[in-house]
């Protein structure tokens, strides 16, 4: 079997055995106990600090014990997001994949790419006794999707390397030295609950199946939001109705498009035929509006059973209108960089209980002033509504460095591998590298990746013809590092 097919092939199969074990968010404790005992059946020194971070070490081969030390770097953690209709425990149960057209998909669910293929492509290389290289860290790091966490908590000391290869990335062929910093604004609503008056006819309003994905790399694909599709509806039938909001939720994660929405309202029972009406004029135009990049919505309103209380009036007026009025989406494209997103927000998730409607939402920008500018607006629109805003202290970008000297390895290997030149590029999406320099400023970094579409949500496939491509330019690194 040729060398190359075979790495290729062992990556597969640890991505395989990485897909049977649960690890969403802040629960990594059994892909944690898997790197430990990886590390502990090939001999190799192993720590993990108090935060569930993980490094493993792998002494050079022959004749390269004086390169320096490379740190190839992933995640542990994956985003958890499925089909509304499909019943799937992340907390229990494996991710079920299967192959397409030369995509590696999963059934219902995220597939875990993001950033499984990272960790399997570093134990891969961990594993080889074939490849030649110099002294090789392989750090893991915890909760990167919602927070990056075990990035902003790296005890010092943990790595020695001064270049890091990054493995988060989702093109072949593309070289990234930069990305976009972020943060996450949370707004809250307090309300005293309201009868709904006698006579009055409940119904359950929902969008669903949109396309979702990353909030960050997929915000300027023109994906439908459905936080903003519901409460346009909701604004419009305001409007028109006596209506009353009882209840409204959508969306998930901060770093996901949010896929569906749902709303229990109720009118006059005499107004329970023109209503529906609305809907199916308004399903139809948004249909035709976003009749390219959302194929498969589905629009939904049901006869729901009653309830005897709803949102204060003027408080629900408030969330709709402030639903309805804050920004989502790109607000700026970088002056420097042709194509890239500068600033965006994403109006990620809506949940009511408690007496208490809760918003999240999540701001990026590769310049820090632009970043809390679009904080300010989002909060901005909430406050003006009545609303509670709070914002983390987010995370820094990663300012490019065009003159690295891992970049220039990259990109000539890269050349002479493939006989192309590879593209150099910046990304909207938040990567671990911006925190790292916090604690090791002279890092020199790049980050690449096999190609992935749909993350963070149920499309999430990746590209099988991209990972023994992706591979042989990491192990062309590798031999390449100078004493």
């Amino acid at each position: 079997m040729d060398k190359m097919k075979k790495h290729a092939d062992r990556v597969m199969d640890i991505f395989a055995a990485i897909c049977e074990i649960p690890r969403p968010s802040g629960h990594e404790e059994q892909i944690g106990k898997f790197l430990m005992d990886f590390a502990g059946s090939h001999g190799l020194e192993c720590v993990m600090d108090k935060t569930g971070n993980v490094i493993i070490r792998k002494p050079a081969t022959p004749g390269k014990e004086k390169c320096q030390t490379v740190i190839l770097q992933a995640h542990q953690d994956m985003v958890c997001e499925k089909d509304a209709t499909l019943e799937h425990d992340f907390m229990t149960q494996p991710i079920e994949t299967y192959v397409e057209d030369g995509w590696l998909k999963a059934r219902g669910t995220t597939l875990g790419a993001d950033d499984g293929m990272g960790i399997a492509m570093a134990l891969a290389i961990l594993e080889a006794d074939d490849i030649a290289h110099g002294p090789v860290e392989c750090l893991f790091t915890v909760s990167e999707e919602t927070g990056l966490t075990g990035a902003e908590n790296l005890e010092p000391g943990m790595m020695n390397g001064k270049m890091l290869i990054n493995l988060d990335s989702e093109d072949e062929g593309e070289i990234f030295i930069g990305c976009a910093g972020g943060m996450n604004t949370r707004i809250t609503f307090d309300y005293k609950p309201q009868t709904v008056p006698a006579g009055y006819f409940f119904l359950n309003v929902s969008v669903d199946k949109l396309h979702g994905g990353h909030s960050g790399d997929d915000i300027d694909k023109g994906f439908a939001n459905a936080n903003k599709i519901l409460a346009r509806f909701l604004c419009q039938s305001m409007s028109r109705y006596d209506m009353r909001l009882c209840s409204i939720s959508g969306g998930n994660l901060s770093n996901a498009i949010p896929r569906d929405a749902q709303a229990l309202i109720a009118v006059p029972s005499a107004c329970k035929e023109s209503i529906r009406v609305d809907f199916n004029v308004f399903a139809s135009q948004i249909e035709n509006e976003f009749h390219v990049t959302e194929k498969e919505m589905v629009f939904r309103m049901e006869s729901a059973g009653a309830v005897e209380e709803c949102i204060d009036q003027s408080v629900a007026k408030n969330i709709i209108l402030a639903l309805t009025a804050v920004h989502n989406g790109v607000f700026a494209m970088s002056m420097d960089v042709k194509g890239l997103v500068e600033t965006s927000s994403n109006l990620a998730r809506v949940r009511t209980e408690n007496s208490q409607v809760s918003i999240v939402t999540s701001q990026r920008s590769s310049v820090e002033s632009a970043k809390l500018a679009v904080r300010q607006a989002v909060a901005s629109c909430f406050e003006m509504a009545g609303a509670k805003v709070v914002s983390n202290d987010g995370y820094p970008g990663w300012t490019p460095n065009p003159n690295s000297r891992l970049l220039e390895i990259s990109v000539a290997t890269y050349r002479e591998l493939f006989s192309k030149e590879p593209k150099v590029k910046a990304i909207h999406a938040g990567l671990e590298c911006g925190l790292f320099l916090n604690s090791y400023p002279d890092l020199d970094m790049i980050s690449v990746g096999p190609t992935l579409r749909g993350v963070h949500s149920p499309s999430e496939r990746l590209e099988l013809s991209t990972v023994p491509m992706v591979l042989d330019h990491l192990i062309a690194i590798l031999d390449r590092i100078p004493e």
